[in-house]
């Protein structure tokens, strides 16, 4: 199996709904062990999402926002495993007013905690497991392509542009160690995160009318899951820095298609020679 023997450190699950559960579903249908994090009142649920997924599938305790948790999360790891060949990164969250419109008018502090948990995140991650990752380990973070501004995302995209950095930095740094870093860029799909950005529903609704093989903000959970079990895999042994796009190829379209009615015949056609 793809994963066989693997050990993989997975955090992000929420409910069955989220990315970071359908990652997790099917690392341990390839044969992976799993443990997952959570933190607060909330890790009740992931808690209640680990036992669906496997009987005495372990959760630990990870707020990224307490330094103190990271060397704690690392030797919890060693002493259940001794070492992590794979970590998933899938957190991510910014204040209701970095979002939705509202660019020019958040407050440094509503940035700070959106970049601390998006994008900063993501070192103090791999540092906390990369003195227990051996050559060939793979740390995959869930992003969202933000190589251009979109309408709504606001300082979410601005964080997650910084994640993209981040990536590459992880993955110069790291690549001597023989650790790989990517990013999976998905399209927008239906988790209780997206619920939270205003105008999520139309986002969604646009982006399977320009991307060349459709998407279902529904359905495509199980292709982002595949595609991040294959990145987490020994199967793609010498890409790192990279950002995977799983998005039915919207980032390659510039645009939705046209009816090549008879405005577009002007532009895109090459005219007949007229007769004198």
């Amino acid at each position: 199996m793809l994963l066989q023997g693997k050990k993989l450190l997975i955090t992000g699950v929420l409910t069955p709904q989220s990315l970071a559960f359908g990652v997790a579903e099917h690392a341990l249908a390839q044969g992976a062990e799993v443990i997952l994090t959570g933190f607060g009142r909330a890790k009740s649920l992931t808690e209640r999402s680990a036992k669906r997924l496997k009987p005495g599938t372990e959760v630990l305790e990870l707020d990224v926002t307490n330094p103190a948790h990271f060397p704690a999360l690392t030797e919890s790891l060693r002493q259940k495993w001794g070492r992590v060949d794979g970590v998933l990164h899938a957190i991510a969250y910014a204040p209701e007013d970095a979002l939705g419109g509202n660019f020019l008018n958040t407050p440094w502090e509503s940035v700070q905690t959106a970049f601390r948990i998006s994008a900063f995140s993501v070192k103090e991650l791999a540092m906390a497991c990369v003195p227990l990752m051996p050559p060939g380990g793979s740390i995959v973070a869930l992003d969202f392509d933000n190589r251009q501004a979109w309408p709504i995302y606001d300082w979410m995209g601005v964080c997650k542009a910084a994640m993209e950095a981040t990536v590459r930095y992880l993955a110069r740094d790291l690549g001597p160690k023989g650790i790989r870093v990517n990013a999976l860029a998905a399209g927008p799909l239906a988790t209780i995160a997206a619920k939270g950005i205003p105008g999520f529903k139309s986002l969604a609704q646009y982006w399977g009318k320009q991307a060349p093989l459709g998407w279902s903000d529904k359905d495509s959970h199980e292709h982002v899951a595949r595609t991040a079990c294959a990145m987490l895999s020994d199967w793609m042994p010498s890409t790192t820095g990279e950002m995977v796009h799983v998005d039915g190829g919207f980032h390659a379209v510039g645009a939705p298609p046209v009816d090549a009615g008879e405005g577009a015949e002007g532009v895109l056609a090459t005219p007949s020679p007229k007769e004198d």
